[in-house]
């Protein structure tokens, strides 16, 4: 009987302390320890688009501590500013959240309760800043070296850059794993921004296929406007067929990509203002040369409005494909089909007008050629 009575009285409690729970709103507080010149903190909170403004603010009580009490009938992120530093938590109504942190520890460690979204943002932001401590420790290595050896930049570079780019593949792999691993989650959403959108373009859109049927997520605007992005990517995407399109060349003649079916043709936008096109430009006249007897075709299509400036481009570049314009910019034909919103940008195409490969330059464009066309 008494065993009865205890768990009937712990029942009777949880019953009591869930309907209190305030399902109108959720409340943020906690203590800043060491503020120093610091009395107030600030919430901020994300919009469709992710990006934050401030919300509210409280003033520090004489011992440190914060309460913030807002509503949300959906669980959105939310930033605590305190000086510079920023935490980054998510919340909803009923959530009842306390953040601690120490101004004074170098290491801006900091502990969160009383949201499991919130643990697990701050789960990722703990393995994110080992992966940041390791880009510095390589960076003022390779300053260091660079002081004391005399040696040049560019050969200490060899030895350190596949080094930096490796720790930087590492961490977006382990991106990906915790998204996996916490689809139902707001905090994939927040580890999602941190990854490269052309890179892994793939992932973020099957990344956003998944998620669609989550009835909580989708009540948040910025999930709603992430699948609405990645819907408009998709059919742009790899493995998709390259959409056709019919466009004047440089001499007056009419050009459709589909002229180009049966060989593996480059979509190349770029543009004689364009710096970066044209440092590229050398490289792709490389592979051109190298690879089209094997089957390779380059289609150019200029972001120019100033056709002598256009000519004068592919003159002075040695471009030896064919080039195409409307002569308008970001506005053109191709440009608007393309969904064109910053060059250079280039789409592979293989010879069932099938994308095998977007946004790729440098030594990336000349092993992609030597693994697809032989």
């Amino acid at each position: 009987m008494k065993n009865k009575a205890i768990i009937s009285g712990a029942l009777m409690v949880s019953a009591f302390l869930f309907s209190c729970k305030d399902n109108t709103a959720f409340t943020i507080s906690g203590t800043i320890k060491n503020p120093a010149k610091t009395k107030k903190v600030y919430l901020l909170q994300a919009d469709s688009a992710a990006q934050y403004t401030v919300v509210d603010s409280a003033n520090l009580a004489h011992d440190g501590s914060f309460k913030f009490k807002r509503g949300s009938a959906f669980v959105n992120l939310y930033k605590v500013k305190a000086d510079t530093l920023q935490f980054e938590l998510a919340a909803q109504n009923g959530d009842a959240i306390e953040l601690n942190t120490d101004l004074a520890d170098s290491h801006h460690a900091y502990t969160v309760s009383g949201s499991d979204v919130s643990e697990k943002i701050k789960a990722f932001d703990d393995f994110s800043k080992a992966y940041t401590d390791r880009n510095n420790k390589i960076v003022a290595e390779f300053q260091e070296k660079s002081q004391k050896t005399g040696q040049q930049a560019d050969s200490l570079l060899k030895i350190y850059l596949p080094v930096f780019q490796k720790n930087q593949v590492d961490y977006s792999g382990a991106v990906l794993k915790f998204i996996d691993e916490n689809k139902s989650s707001l905090a994939a959403l927040f580890a999602s921004t941190t990854l490269d959108p052309v890179q892994y373009e793939q992932q973020l859109i099957a990344y956003a296929d998944d998620i669609k049927g989550n009835a909580e997520l989708s009540k948040n605007p910025a999930v709603q406007s992430f699948i609405k992005v990645m819907d408009k990517a998709k059919p742009l995407s790899i493995g998709h067929h390259a959409p056709d399109f019919t466009i004047t060349s440089i001499d007056g003649k009419q050009v459709k990509l589909s002229d180009y079916k049966g060989k593996v043709v480059m979509v190349d936008f770029w543009a004689s203002w364009c710096v970066p096109c044209r440092q590229e430009n050398p490289n792709v006249l490389k592979q051109y040369q190298k690879f089209h007897a094997k089957g390779f075709s380059v289609l150019g299509v200029s972001l120019d409005k100033d056709k002598a400036a256009w000519q004068k481009a592919v003159n002075d570049d040695h471009l030896e494909w064919t080039q195409t314009s409307d002569l308008k910019s970001f506005e053109g034909q191709a440009e608007q089909l393309y969904q064109i919103q910053a060059i250079p940008s280039n789409f592979i195409i293989d010879p069932q007008g099938n994308i095998i490969a977007k946004n790729i330059r440098g030594a990336d464009l000349e092993a992609f050629l030597n693994k697809t066309i032989h």
